[in-house]
C-alpha cells in the first residue's frame, strides 16, 4: 500500500530578516527528505489569495543560505484581516491538499495565520523571524544577530565623525515597540545613553547628563529606539536643540540598512535548526504551536503565551549602560 505524501506551505511575513533564505531551505529540503510536498507561498498572506504557490524542489533553495532578504517575498496584507480573502485563501490551499502551514514571522504574522487556522482548520507552526527579537517565549528570532551587527558597523563609523567634529550623535535603531536592539547595540557600541519603549525618560537628567559628558568627552553616542517615548531620534533633537545644543548635536537614522546584507554564521544556524524543528513537529503532530529557544535549546510552545505576555524589561542592561558611561 502506498503512503499518501502530505503537503505543506510555507511563507515569510511581516519585515524581513536576514536568515530567512536560510530557514526557507531547510524546511524545504527537510521536508522533502521525509518525503512531503512543499510549497512555497510568495508575498506572504497576499500570496495565499492570489494563489501565487510554487511547489520548491531540492534545487530551487540553492545557494539561498547566504542571501539576505527572503527570496519568496513579503507584504503586509490587509485585506488578509477580512473574512472573505481569508475564504479565497482557504479554497486556494484545500484544491492542493495542504494541511499544514509554516509561517516565518513576527507577532502579527501568527496572530493572522492562527485566526486562519480556527477558522478553517489547517494546522500551522511558526517560526520567529524578526530583527526586533521581540517574540515572548523565544529568546532568539532570525535576523536579530546580523542587524545587530549592522548596526555596530555603522556606529563604529559615526563614532570616527562624532569624535573629530566633537558632536552628540543621536543615532536611532530599529525596534518597532522594543528596545532590545537598542540595548544591545548601546553596550556593544560603548553609548552613553540609550532611549528605549519601556522606560520613561527624564529629560533634564538626560540634558544634564549630556553637558557633562560633553565638557569630559567632547562627544557622545546616544541610541534612540525608533518606539521610544520621546518620538525618536528628531525629536529629541530638537528638545536640545532649544536647550542651545544644536550646533552641537547630529541626528543618524540607520533605516533599513539595519535589515539588509549577507545573515550572520548565528543567524544561518539557528534558521536552519528553526526549520529543520518545523518539520519534525509536522511529522509528530506537534502542531499549532510556535518555536523558540529557552535555556539554549529548541522547543515548541503555546501560542497563547506570546500574545498574553510581554517581554520584561532589561534593567541590568540599563544598570550596565549607566555604570559604564561615567555619568
Amino acid at each position: 500500500m502506498t503512503t499518501k505524501k502530505r503537503n505543506i506551505a510555507l511563507f515569510t511575513s511581516g519585515g524581513d530578516a536576514p536568515g530567512m533564505n536560510a530557514c526557507l531551505r531547510a524546511v524545504t529540503r527537510a521536508g522533502i527528505y521525509h518525503k512531503m510536498n512543499v510549497y512555497g507561498v510568495e508575498d506572504g498572506f497576499n500570496g495565499l489569495i492570489d494563489d501565487n504557490f510554487k511547489p520548491l524542489q531540492y534545487t530551487s533553495v540553492s545557494n539561498i543560505i547566504s542571501k539576505g532578504g527572503t527570496i519568496l517575498g513579503t507584504e503586509r496584507s490587509p485585506r488578509f484581516r477580512e473574512k472573505e480573502y481569508r475564504e479565497i485563501a482557504y479554497q486556494n490551499i484545500k484544491k492542493r491538499d495542504i494541511d499544514t502551514i509554516v509561517v516565518i514571522g513576527g507577532d502579527g504574522s501568527y496572530k493572522g495565520v492562527k485566526v486562519f487556522s480556527e477558522e478553517y482548520g489547517i494546522n500551522f507552526i511558526g517560526i520567529p523571524g524578526t530583527i526586533d527579537n521581540d517574540i515572548y517565549g523565544s529568546n532568539y528570532a532570525i535576523g536579530f544577530d546580523t542587524a545587530l551587527n549592522n548596526i555596530i558597523e555603522a556606529i563604529d563609523k559615526i563614532r570616527d565623525t562624532a569624535s573629530s567634529h566633537h558632536r552628540i550623535f543621536l543615532v536611532e535603531v530599529m525596534g518597532n515597540r522594543s528596545g532590545v536592539l537598542a540595548l544591545n547595540s548601546a553596550i556593544a557600541t560603548g553609548a552613553e545613553d540609550v532611549f528605549i519603549p519601556e522606560r520613561d525618560e527624564d529629560l533634564n537628567v538626560f540634558e544634564e547628563k549630556i553637558k557633562k559628558a560633553y565638557e569630559f568627552k567632547k562627544s557622545s553616542i546616544i541610541i534612540v529606539s525608533e518606539g521610544d517615548q520621546i518620538g525618536g531620534a528628531k525629536e529629541l533633537y530638537h528638545y536640545l536643540a532649544k536647550k542651545g545644543m544644536e550646533t552641537k548635536v547630529r541626528v543618524a537614522i540607520l533605516g533599513h540598512i539595519q535589515r539588509g546584507g549577507s545573515p550572520t554564521y548565528k543567524d544561518r544556524m539557528m534558521a536552519t535548526q528553526f526549520g529543520a524543528k518545523a518539520i519534525d513537529m509536522i511529522l509528530e503532530n506537534d502542531v499549532n504551536k510556535l518555536i523558540g529557544t529557552k535555556d539554549g535549546k529548541i522547543y515548541s510552545y503555546e501560542f497563547t503565551e506570546t500574545v498574553t505576555k510581554q517581554l520584561p524589561s532589561n534593567y541590568d542592561a540599563l544598570k550596565l549602560i549607566k555604570k559604564l558611561s561615567r555619568y
